[in-house]
């Protein structure tokens, strides 16, 4: 347990996250489409791990699909709840969880004290709806002793819900019970044009500052982002982030961000936001790699840094940590990463990030060397005895963007991007017998499984290659 409190001694907030909610992230409802968004459901794995670790008494949830009024928030008060993703063809797919009463009362007593309209929930008309159900599933694993809270959202201002949220800290403040706080909610859903709503130019741009808002802990700034991008983006958890932001405001958390993905049109991120005592314990736990001396002058570190972690993780099952001879290009910049590997001029794996999913493009490296060498489902996992014979090479994505006209293609240059209907196909640029733009489209979509005829949208991007 990371956190020891002596009995007796008022607690505030242990931690808090932010989280999305597809129901397919369920795998009674993905039926293996979760692995489609496969680092996302990595994420939610690690936020119950963190969860466990905590040992929290109280969950709290904020979710923009519980009950709500448009010119209040509700809090739950009823004794138990009950929610099942019936609705979702699941129905044996259920929580049941008695509700933390008196913590219910606190932020009801502490919002009136404010001037916020809220309400306490009566009757049996509220429910764990999908907004909460979606993390306490992943929780309830690993941890599953707590009491919870649902709070919704409303039609109310911006400033009202930030000042939710830090009633929301000043309540578990004077509560005496370990307390985390999940703001529940996706992000854009309008990020490609085969997405729920469409394509907006606002939809990657909302989900770009929002996550760069929590990756660098400066969430007081999510309240004040333009409507005119917010709105055209079709997003769903601002207000949930803003109600958190509310409580990270008063409790004064550092974040880790997790990932981020939206192969379907939405965006799905993943942060935890915790006390200075528990990184520092995290990162000392971290540490163990830092020093590694195997990069020399005369090797690339981009290709040395995917040949380490290959080696390591197939000789011994360890993922190294990131080396501390890099250089900031490496540990300070951030990217979507791919590793080739060839034995004998054959292809002998290949897996990449379109977008960074990690901390800085060493991280991703060492991940997607991994994952080329031993989860590539073209081919068997390499032996160690293989381990001399193979060829690296790492292709470092730079940001995407739409193409217009197929004029705008070259092969050798640039690399594509094809999505329909979720589907999603990706061809790194200059490739042997790739020569024109007829055939790296081709090869595109038949990676993802688009037919040709169908009106697919286009992105091209540029890289830097290692080898």
């Amino acid at each position: 347990m990371f956190l020891e409190q002596e009995r007796g001694v008022r607690m505030a907030l242990t931690a808090v996250f932010a989280v999305p909610h597809p129901p397919l992230l369920i795998p009674e409802i993905g039926l293996g489409e979760e692995n489609e968004i496969r680092d996302t459901l990595d994420s939610m794995q690690r936020v119950a791990k963190r969860i466990a670790e905590l040992q929290p008494d109280t969950i709290i949830v904020i979710s923009p699909h519980a009950p709500h009024m448009s010119d209040r928030f509700v809090i739950s008060s009823d004794r138990s709840l009950y929610g099942d993703m019936r609705r979702f063809h699941a129905p044996s797919v259920f929580i049941r969880k008695n509700v933390d009463l008196e913590l219910s009362t606190k932020i009801y007593t502490e919002s009136l004290r404010k001037s916020l309209p809220v309400l306490l929930s009566e009757g049996s008309d509220y429910y764990i709806d999908h907004g909460v159900l979606v993390p306490l599933y992943f929780i309830e694993k690993k941890h599953h002793d707590y009491q919870l809270v649902i709070i919704s959202l409303s039609d109310l201002s911006y400033d009202d819900h930030f000042s939710l949220g830090r009633c929301i800290a000043r309540a578990c403040e004077s509560h005496d019970s370990k307390t985390v706080l999940i703001a529940s909610g996706d992000l854009s859903h309008r990020l490609i044009p085969s997405g729920p709503y469409g394509f907006a130019k606002e939809g990657p741009l909302f989900d770009q500052i929002v996550t760069d808002l929590m990756r660098n802990s400066e969430t007081e700034e999510i309240r004040k982002i333009d409507p005119q991008i917010s709105i055209p983006a079709g997003e769903c958890g601002l207000r949930s982030l803003i109600i958190m932001s509310g409580a990270l405001s008063v409790i004064g958390f550092s974040s880790r961000f997790l990932s981020y993905e939206g192969p379907f049109g939405v965006g799905y991120a993943v942060c935890e936001f915790l006390p200075e005592s528990i990184i520092e314990k995290s990162d000392l736990s971290e540490k163990k790699n830092k020093d590694s001396p195997f990069l020399h002058e005369e090797t690339d570190p981009f290709v040395a840094l995917a040949q380490a972690a290959l080696d390591e993780y197939v000789n011994n099952g360890h993922v190294i940590s990131v080396p501390a001879n890099l250089p900031d290009e490496l540990i300070k910049e951030r990217a979507g990463v791919f590793v080739s590997i060839k034995k004998g001029g054959q292809l002998r794996g290949c897996i990449g990030t379109i977008a960074p999913v990690t901390e800085s493009i060493a991280e991703e490296i060492i991940r997607n060397a991994i994952e080329s060498g031993t989860a590539d489902p073209r081919f068997p996992p390499v032996r160690a005895e293989e381990l001399q014979h193979l060829v690296f090479s790492v292709d470092v994505l730079g940001p995407p963007s739409p193409v217009v006209d197929r004029s705008e293609l070259d092969p050798s240059r640039y690399g594509v991007i094809v999505s329909y209907r979720g589907r999603r196909g990706l061809l790194l640029p200059n490739l042997e017998g790739v020569d024109t733009v007829k055939d790296q489209l081709s090869i595109a979509l038949s990676k993802a499984g688009i037919p040709p005829d169908v009106d697919y949208f286009v992105e091209k991007f540029e890289v830097t290659r290692h080898k």
